[in-house]
């Protein structure tokens, strides 16, 4: 079994801010620059890179070659890595993720997992330039069935793999709430203790959890059956209970957005709605002028309090605003970051001296 060396000590703070790339703007219409500029402007420490936006930057590096020099997009990929570290160097920011490493686990076809493997190392690789101590986000499979199966001993086998190839890059699994197999956060942190590598652990994303154990956005009241306050509550009862603080890679923060249960983007032929919601209307917590409504605070309390978890927390919003062809975009998205994390410090600090949290 391999061992990890001991992580350096952490910051006095008990939670480094963090915000991923996708929350500030589409990797086709604002520069990972301007993004990373807006996050050390609005007093985010570390940076969860998309794998959109160092691509993107590699297709521009690919574009101001004056003739093919037979190198290849992973060559690009590599350049636009060192590009990425030096630029966070340069402003105090850290690299802390790359992600999202998509539709890996439990593929039937053997060639299928054989070209996933081949892209891990590459991105393994990646990660080994972009920082020292950054993980790979692998988040649940949402394939149809026809393409992936279910059976536990083989999504165990396939993260272990994974964590094997990647050594000494750790590996978090994420529970997606629209997965086609692992869609909650006690699934995946099942699929994580039976598999049992040193490198291998979870993320914990608010908005996901909320989602798929709380809302309905295509009800009138936005939320599931009078049941889901008690089922939510009795969730992170468990997570509190269970969860080793340890194995916890990164701590994700996200809201909802209250929508028109008709809202046509909740509709999309081959899209599941939840995925459909996500992608089109996150927000960053404690943004309820804006219209979020997810009890994210008590998810917050035991994702973070709860097990007494020190580390990153980021924020990760995908949104419809995030694809509005302006500049300021990844100005505006960091500012708001900003401060609801601040709104969100002051929520938790005011839980620790007593006052109840309502769903």
């Amino acid at each position: 079994m391999h061992s990890l060396p001991t992580p350096p000590a952490e910051d006095a703070f008990r939670w480094k801010p963090a915000i991923a790339t996708v929350s500030l703007g589409a990797a086709n219409l604002h520069s990972i620059t301007a993004k990373i500029d807006a996050a050390a402007n609005h007093g985010q420490k570390g940076l969860e890179l998309f794998h959109d936006d160092l691509a993107q930057l590699a297709k521009t590096l690919r574009s101001h070659e004056c003739e093919s020099t037979g190198r290849t997009d992973r060559d690009y990929e590599i350049d636009a890595a060192h590009a990425i570290r030096d630029l966070c160097a340069e402003r105090g920011l850290q690299v802390l993720a790359l992600q999202p490493f998509r539709h890996y686990e439990g593929l039937i076809d053997p060639a299928q997992h054989a070209q996933r493997i081949d892209e891990l190392q590459h991105w393994v690789q990646l990660s080994k330039i972009l920082g020292e101590s950054l993980f790979i986000l692998i988040p649940s499979s949402f394939l149809d069935p026809s393409e992936i199966t279910g059976d536990q001993d083989r999504l165990v086998a396939d993260l272990a793999e994974a964590a094997d190839v990647a050594f000494p890059i750790r590996i978090a699994y994420e529970a997606l709430a629209w997965g086609t197999y692992i869609n909650t956060w006690e699934d995946s942190w099942e699929i994580v203790k039976r598999a049992n590598r040193p490198n291998l652990g979870i993320c914990l994303d608010t908005f996901n959890i909320a989602a798929r154990v709380w809302a309905d956005p295509t009800s009138p009241s936005g939320r599931g059956p009078p049941s889901v306050d008690d089922d939510l509550q009795a969730s992170m009862d468990r997570l509190v209970r269970e969860i080793d603080p340890d194995r916890v890679m990164m701590v994700q923060l996200a809201d909802g957005e209250r929508v028109d249960p008709q809202s046509s983007f909740l509709r999309i032929p081959g899209l599941a709605t939840l995925l459909a919601w996500s992608r089109n209307a996150r927000l960053f917590p404690c943004e309820e002028e804006r219209g979020g409504y997810l009890p994210i605070l008590p998810v917050t309390e035991a994702c973070l309090n709860g097990i007494g978890y020190t580390g990153w927390v980021s924020m990760e919003v995908f949104s419809r605003t995030t694809g509005v062809d302006d500049p300021s975009v990844p100005d505006e998205h960091a500012a708001r970051a900003g401060q609801a994390w601040r709104r969100m410090l002051e929520r938790l600090m005011a839980v620790e001296k007593g006052k109840a949290i309502a769903f």
